[in-house]
């Protein structure tokens, strides 16, 4: 094996076979929802704004499903901007028009137009959420996701449940907050705009210039590279991912969120990754499972997943104004040979460019 110390982001990829149950629940129910995204007067902390809410709701509504019940939701865009929505933690499986992230896997929702996102909830349980993944509508456009077990609590049914959503509130507009901040870089950030970029399938599986500084970093660092690629994975092969904190611009605790999967997340820890010396650290028996990594502060994390989702999924810091200085990449997950095992077809009102 190549070896891979110093390295800051490496994956490691193997054949596995899968199998996977495609037996249908057979009194699974269809939930039918309309979103109407729209200008909302809003008061909190004693002001009074115009805030971009759902169904003039903030937070936005709840929504309730059980495993292997499918989501129809009609979104409805009334407001001045263009909107997507995503359903954080929901793996799409092989419905990846529906995950949400602009320009990645569709086209927004521009204002007046709408759009219906179906898709089926496939072996998962808990409390999720979705929200807006345009700009930085996310601060106003979200709500719960609750999908219950199909069968009975493993414990004994809680006497109430509560949904408690933690989010935050800007006395300004999120959007002219997110333009200053991508245009001024929000010292002590630096980070260039309007990169003009294409999608190409070579993004390279070790970083084409490793380096480990401290003290004071040259600018010429600080200027990202033109276009945007994505790493193209075989169905069925298992990934490994190191994540990699730098804290060149500023100390910062990225939480890594995939999108179409959950990872394990089998070693933490700080300084740079060795792999000679890490490896030895990877818990292989009970890794948590999540579908964001919280990457500590001057160190790393390293996860692993199954690439049993065709698609193109995202990889992102979501402190969202991170996404707009490129703290971003995509996975092109290729159809397998079965049918099960292919993307399905995406419906003829999926947004245009």
């Amino acid at each position: 094996m190549k070896d891979f110390k110093n390295t800051t982001f490496f994956f490691v990829l193997s054949a596995l076979l899968l199998f996977t149950s495609t037996m249908p629940i057979t009194n699974a129910e269809v939930h039918t929802h309309t979103f109407v995204v729209q200008a909302t007067p809003v008061k909190r902390l004693c002001k009074t704004r115009s805030t971009i809410t759902v169904n003039g709701m903030f937070p936005g509504p709840t929504l309730e499903v059980q495993n292997g019940d499918s989501l129809v939701v009609n979104v409805v865009n009334r407001a001045r901007y263009n909107v997507t929505i995503h359903w954080h933690g929901v793996r799409q499986m092989r419905t990846g028009w529906a995950d949400g992230p602009e320009f990645v896997t569709q086209c927004p929702i521009r204002p007046g137009g709408s759009y219906t996102y179906r898709f089926t909830i496939q072996g998962q349980e808990g409390t999720l959420w979705w929200h807006a993944h345009s700009s930085w509508l996310r601060a106003t456009v979200y709500g719960a996701l609750i999908i219950r077990p199909r069968e009975s609590y493993p414990f004994k049914k809680p006497n109430r449940e509560s949904t408690l959503l933690l989010g935050e509130w800007w006395n300004a507009n999120p959007i002219d907050v997110v333009r200053q901040a991508t245009r001024t870089g929000a010292a002590p950030n630096a980070h260039k705009q309007g990169i003009q970029g294409v999608f190409t399938s070579d993004f390279p599986g070790n970083p084409p210039v490793q380096f480990d500084y401290t003290g004071n970093v040259s600018r010429a660092l600080w200027q990202p590279v033109r276009g945007t690629k994505v790493y193209r994975i075989k169905y069925g092969e298992t990934v490994q991912v190191v994540l990699q904190g730098t804290s060149i611009f500023t100390a910062e605790n990225h939480p890594i969120h995939l999108h179409g999967y959950d990872f394990y997340i089998i070693a933490e820890g700080f300084g740079n990754f060795n792999q000679g010396r890490d490896s030895s650290k990877f818990n292989l028996v009970d890794p948590p499972l999540r579908n964001t990594a919280s990457v500590p502060v001057g160190g790393w994390a390293v996860i692993r997943f199954v690439a049993d989702n065709p698609g193109v999924w995202l990889l992102h810091c979501h402190l969202d104004v991170h996404i707009g200085w490129g703290l971003a990449m995509a996975f092109l997950v290729e159809d397998g040979v079965n049918p099960l095992q292919k993307l399905e077809a995406p419906p003829k009102d999926l947004p245009v460019c």
